[in-house]
């Protein structure tokens, strides 16, 4: 079973189920308790469903299959109709599906990287909106509205989306995690990114429900307010906003232990709410079902009052304060969540004892249905025994044997036994003796005296079951190598065998009388075994027997399989070895047990199930036990614990004694404060008694006066109210003559209407009568065509049936089919003429009878009307739906409008500038020709500049070069770490096989101690402890021993080494991440100030060259260029000499100072550059002073230049610097 879901009308309930070929999903009636339907699909290609979901009127049906197709499919389940289909993802994982929970044909999925929104139409599947959120592996999600849904991540972030635009974003990393949880993750780095990952997601009208690893569940309460507090950010414009409340945690295990340090760790991996809200329930991988009450008083309190109420209680308790107040409650009791390994039963107390790949061991009682012990280990139980008075349990460990005591609330161990891996174990009958597996070989020890009493050697293969005889004077062994064994456990002799080599057995019981022996094995068949031969083989050609048991009566027999059945066998057995199936386990059941009455069967299976069977045979009999049992009542308790179980009651009785004088103190007080408050009250309430006697007094006395007063203007108003009835009833008189003149009036004027409506409704049925006749003469007409045609048709008939008998002697093996055709062809024709001549004569019937029915079809049409009325409300509710599409769409388009308009005005923005620039480009192309002209000159300038700044490139790339050659001394410098850190790995290694080789040399002086008493003893250990540890070169033993003592300094000294070159390492990095990056900024700051100065020098030379143009256009106008200037310039001298123009000469002499500012400047430049290559670590002096040579000349000229912004590397740069 792969998924489930239940109909919202909690009707129907629907099981995916994974097959072999196609997934099918098979729908329960929860009313009637029987199957509904079984539902697939052919366009589903996987083998199982990953998801399914009813829709809000339980009449439709999705489901999501999974790789390699992800087909979502969309079912009427009733009529058992596929709708639709359609492929939901490319290969990404889809993790869920649901409606939404007010329309029938809106789904959501989600999965990796995929949020989308599918809504049913036109028999298809098709995606709806557009979802605007970012991709994310989305793992759950649920609907808050029919608009909004949650979704949660697996980054730990939940997302509020409406209509697919995200709202709300909320870290679940930023809440502060339990200190419990914190001491439990510092040692798993693993799963630091899996730590909050949003699991599942329910939504209440009250809140949010998130669950998130390990085992915690946030409640997030709903608030009007519009601001959201804490991480999580609201959007502007929404309504909803949301707040951490309280985290809920997954406990540990009630009723169990731990020998080890163990948290709820489990993932949560679904949670739901009852239908009214008022309950959570979560169910965890670890197939445990928790559940926890929304309504409690604590969940209502908020924030810091909360805290500050726990805080209260923890100081007035002398606690520290939790970290995690709340926590949920377990429905029933833990299960395994392992494959269970070792089950066993008892024969004095109802108990059944299990141990499971999940290193749990439990104690089950299968009377009361419950978990009697629960306990933790840190190593795996392969194989438990339970003894018959339910006081011990033997559970086989990876490390040894160990037998437990049962206490009242704990298994501790006060036994071991030296036995590695055992598989199986089993206690005699009595008790007196156990049976453990230790390899090939079966220990039998005694139970008194612990010791090996005897060990029985034969098998060559695993053992695979051992089972003690009712009087324990044989044991039964079955192993892989075929061999069924019987021995005597008091001589330790195998007093019988039957060995089939082609045939690995699983599991064998034995008969009371101990004559017969049932085996099963890998060749699918049941075998009977008596005398150490095979006396009946029952065949099992459908499935595989996994194991077996017979009943202690001796008259029932039972079988597990490998497909989860149980298989009850007739018994004696048959030679076609009748049995009866019955449905259970869904993985093979492992292990089997009867009770000791033969009233219940145990059946456990690889899928962690318990199952307890109630055995009844075909007379109606049940077991031995069908008397009341009496199960013994005993427990084991320790001493110590009894003594502390004791001072805890008498101290908690002595505090109960202290408690009672202390609240019968508290209550004496209380009686005499509640006196004094009595009198107190009394006496205030007898003044409060005068005060409201005076007042009731007073109060009379003003009712008296006004009642006096009431009674004039009661007079008053009778006599004015008198005058005023009798005018009204002259006034009404009046207007009853007035009235009934207009009665006349209407009655004559309905009289002339009745009339006039008389002649009308006479003209009506006149032509009424007209519109018949006229309408029998045109069906008439039409019915005569009719039977014309069909005269036509008839003869065309007879044509054709001649044609036929000529066609059929010529082609004889086509004439049987066209005769066919033909004929069912034109009898078709026939009858259709036929019928349409009939309807004709009918339509012609109820034409006359048309009239006389009209107010029949007026009502029906009423009726009509109303059912119009219910549908148009049903399509205006769907209209409503539409529209809130259409209006989500239009949106949509308004928002991608505005954002045309937009890209339009920055078009048009754009267009316009680029005329202006064309503009600008052609007055630029102008200029240039004529500086074309005028740069001659200094193009072989231009040219040195240019060499000059592809020599400051060479030397840009040359400090590159010196920069990976620096990258490849870090990374030499990081082997250089790597091999000292495996040094002080080896080193470490080593320090450890010293203390092994300490550890042993203690282990085995121990034992030398062992034997201080007995010198020769003790002579023989010591020799051999020497040639065990002493080696022959005693020199070098020597060399170790005093290496031994300075060892301690050595690797002080070491350990300070490594510090300091780790020191070293830290600051050399540093200082190279340091120069590197000074030097990057300087050589871009050069890079720059160098553009910054050849675009100067452009600016520079066009202002000489507008200014050289305006000498020209002035010495033009003056006529001084022309061969009879003589006399203008003369005439410009003379003036000048009185008037010169003092702005042209300042200007000029500016221009003439700056080109030469402009050549030093360069001349400084290229100066600075070749010491920037001898001296590159002073680079920030070295910009400092470019920087005061750049800006001196050009304040010396009279010209402004502000200082260069730093730019960020362009993609030319990133280019070289790759």
């Amino acid at each position: 079973m792969t998924a489930m879901a239940i109909s919202p009308n909690r009707r129907y309930v629907a099981l995916a189920e994974k097959t072999a070929e196609k997934p099918v999903i098979t729908i329960y009636d929860l009313q009637a308790l029987r199957k509904k339907k079984t539902i697939s699909s052919p366009d589903v290609h996987s083998n199982e469903f990953v998801s399914i979901a009813f829709s809000p009127d339980s009449k439709y049906l999705a489901a999501q299959g999974s790789q390699p197709d992800w087909t979502l499919v969309y079912w009427s389940w009733e009529k058992s109709k596929q709708l639709a289909a359609v492929r939901t993802s490319l290969g990404n994982q889809i993790r869920q599906i649901s409606f939404n929970p007010h329309d029938c044909t809106q789904l959501c999925v989600v999965g990796t990287d995929i949020f989308r929104l599918y809504r049913y139409g036109e028999n298809n599947l098709k995606p709806h909106g557009i979802s605007k959120v970012e991709p994310h592996n989305f793992l759950c999600h649920a609907w808050v509205t029919d608009e909004k849904i949650v979704v949660g991540t697996e980054d730990g972030v939940w997302i509020l989306l409406d209509n697919g635009e995200p709202k709300i974003e909320y870290h679940l990393s930023a809440i502060p995690k339990p200190e419990n949880a914190k001491s439990a993750k510092d040692n798993d780095v693993s799963n630091e990114k899996t730590e909050y990952n949003i699991t599942a997601v329910v939504s209440t009208a009250k809140g949010l429900a998130l669950a998130c690893s390990p085992g915690l569940v946030h409640w997030f309460e709903r608030e009007p307010a519009t601001n959201q507090q804490g991480t999580g950010v609201n959007q502007a414009g929404t309504k909803d906003s949301y707040q951490l409340v309280r985290s809920i945690h997954i406990p540990v295990d009630p009723t169990g232990t731990s020998d080890v340090d163990q948290m709820s760790s489990h993932k949560i991996t679904h949670l739901v709410v009852s239908p009214s809200e008022e309950v959570i329930v979560a169910c965890t991988d670890a197939h445990q079902i928790y559940s926890f009450n929304l309504t409690s008083v604590d969940l209502a309190m908020k924030g810091s009052e909360f805290l500050q109420k726990n805080m209260v209680d923890a100081a007035i308790k002398g606690q520290s304060i939790p970290s995690e107040f709340i926590s949920f409650e377990p429905i029933a009791q833990s299960f395994h969540h392992g494959q269970i390994l070792g089950l066993d039963t008892c024969i004095r107390k109802p108990l059944i004892a299990t141990c499971a790949a999940d290193r749990s061991v439990r104690i089950w009682n299968f009377e009361s249905n419950t978990l009697e012990l629960s306990k933790q280990f840190a190593e795996e139980a392969y194989s438990i025994a339970l003894h018959p008075t339910g006081l011990y349990a033997l559970v086989g460990f990876s490390d040894k044997l160990r037998l437990m005591n049962l206490l009242i609330d704990d298994i501790r161990t006060f036994h071991e036994f030296p036995i590695r891996g055992c598989r199986e174990c089993a206690f005699s009958n009595g008790g007196h003796l156990l049976a453990a597996v230790h390899g090939n070989v079966i220990q039998i020890f005694s139970l008194t005296t612990f010791e090996n009493v005897t060990n029985l050697k034969g098998h060559n293969g695993k053992i695979r079951c051992i089972v003690w005889s009712s009087d324990d004077n044989k044991l039964i062994s079955c192993g892989m190598d075929g061999a069924v064994y019987e021995w005597d456990p008091q001589k330790g002799t195998r007093t019988g065998e039957s060995v089939l080599k082609s045939c690995s057995y699983t599991s064998v019981t034995v008969s009371t009388d101990t004559k017969t022996i049932y085996a099963v094995g890998s060749d699918r068949s049941l075998k009977e075994i008596s005398d150490s031969q095979i006396t009946r083989e029952v065949m099992s050609d459908d499935v595989l027997l996994t194991t077996v048991v017979l009943s202690h009566s001796g008259r029932m027999l039972f079988c597990g399989t490998q497909t989860g059945h149980l298989r009850s066998f007739v018994f004696p057995l048959t030679e076609k070895g009748d049995c009866q199936d019955y449905i259970g386990h869904c993985a093979p059941i492992t292990k089997m047990k009867l009770t000791a009455m033969d009233e219940f069967l145990v059946t456990v299976s690889d899928d962690c199930s318990v199952m307890v069977w109630r055995i009844q045979e075909r007379d109606g009999r049940v077991g031995k036990g069908e008397k009341e049992a009496n199960w013994a009542e005993e427990i084991l308790i320790t001493k110590t614990d009894l003594e502390e179980k004791n001072s805890v009651m008498s101290e908690l009785r002595t505090r109960v004694e202290e408690l009672k004088m202390e609240n019968e103190y508290q209550l004496r007080l209380k009686d005499m404060n509640y006196n004094e408050r009595i009198k107190e009250l009394t006496e205030k309430f007898i003044q409060e008694m005068e005060t409201l006697k005076t007042k009731n007094q007073m109060l009379k006395t003003e009712k008296e006066r006004e009642e006096a007063h009431h009674e004039v203007q009661l007079q008053e108003v009778m006599e004015k109210h008198s005058k005023e009835l009798q005018d009204l009833e002259s006034a009404s008189n009046q207007k009853l003559m007035i009235e009934y003149e207009k009665y006349q009036d209407l009655q004559t004027n309905s009289q002339k209407k009745e009339e006039d409506y008389e002649k009308q409704l006479r003209s009506m049925e006149e032509s009424r009568e007209r519109m018949l006749e006229e309408l029998n003469e045109f069906y008439n007409s039409k019915l005569a065509e009719k039977n014309t045609a069909m005269d036509n048709l008839n003869r065309e008939i007879r044509e054709q049936t001649m044609e036929y008998d000529v066609t059929k002697r010529l082609i004889e093996e086509d004439a049987d089919r066209e005769i066919l055709e033909t004929k069912i062809r034109y009898e078709r024709r026939l009858r259709e003429e036929r019928e349409a001549n009939a309807r004709l004569k009918g339509e012609s019937g109820i034409m006359k009878k048309k009239f006389t029915s009209l107010q029949k079809e007026i009502d029906d049409h009423k009726e009509e009307l109303k059912k119009f009325h219910v549908e148009t409300q049903k399509l205006n509710g769907v209209i409503r739906n539409l529209e809130k599409d259409i209006q989500g769409l239009r949106k949509e388009i308004q928002e991608r409008d505005e954002t045309i308009q937009d890209k339009e005005k920055r078009i048009y923005d754009l267009k316009k500038k680029n005329q202006e620039l064309e503009k600008f480009k052609f007055v630029l192309d102008y200029k240039i020709k004529e500086l074309k002209k005028q740069i001659e000159p200094r193009e072989n300038d231009i040219k040195n500049y240019k060499e000059q700044i592809q020599e400051m490139e060479a030397e840009l790339e040359r400090f590159h070069k010196q920069n990976a050659q620096l990258e490849i001394n870090i990374a030499e410098m990081k082997q250089k770490h790597k091999s000292v850190e495996n040094e002080l790995t080896q080193e470490r290694q080593a320090t450890r096989d010293v203390e092994a080789i300490v550890k042993r040399f203690k282990t085995d002086l121990f034992n030398c101690v062992g034997a201080i008493q007995d010198p020769k003893v003790l002579k023989a250990s010591v020799i051999a402890l020497y040639k065990k540890h002493i080696h022959e070169d005693l020199s070098v033993q020597t060399n170790k021993a005093g290496d031994a003592t300075v060892d301690a300094d050595i690797q002080k000294e070491f350990n300070r080494q490594r510090e300091h070159l780790e020191r070293s390492v830290g600051g050399l990095r540093k200082k190279l991440a340091r120069d590197s990056e000074i030097h990057r900024v300087g050589y871009v700051r050069i890079m720059q100030e160098n553009v910054s100065l050849i675009a100067e020098i452009n600016n520079l030379r066009r202002e000489l060259k507008v200014h050289r143009n305006r000498i020209a256009e002035l010495e033009a106008a003056l006529g001084l260029n022309r061969k009879q200037g003589e006399t203008a310039r003369q005439l410009l001298n003379q003036v000048a000499k009185n008037r010169q123009n003092a702005q042209l000469e300042v200007e000029y002499e500016q221009a003439k100072q700056a080109l030469e500012a402009q050549q030093q400047l360069i001349f400084q430049l290229q100066k600075r550059l070749n010491d920037a290559d001898r001296n590159t670590s002073n680079a920030d002096d070295i910009l400092r002073d470019l920087q005061l040579t750049v800006h001196s000349p050009l304040s010396k000229s009279g010209l402004s230049m502000e200082p260069l912004p730093p730019i960020s590397p362009g993609k030319n740069q990133k280019q070289e610097e790759q």
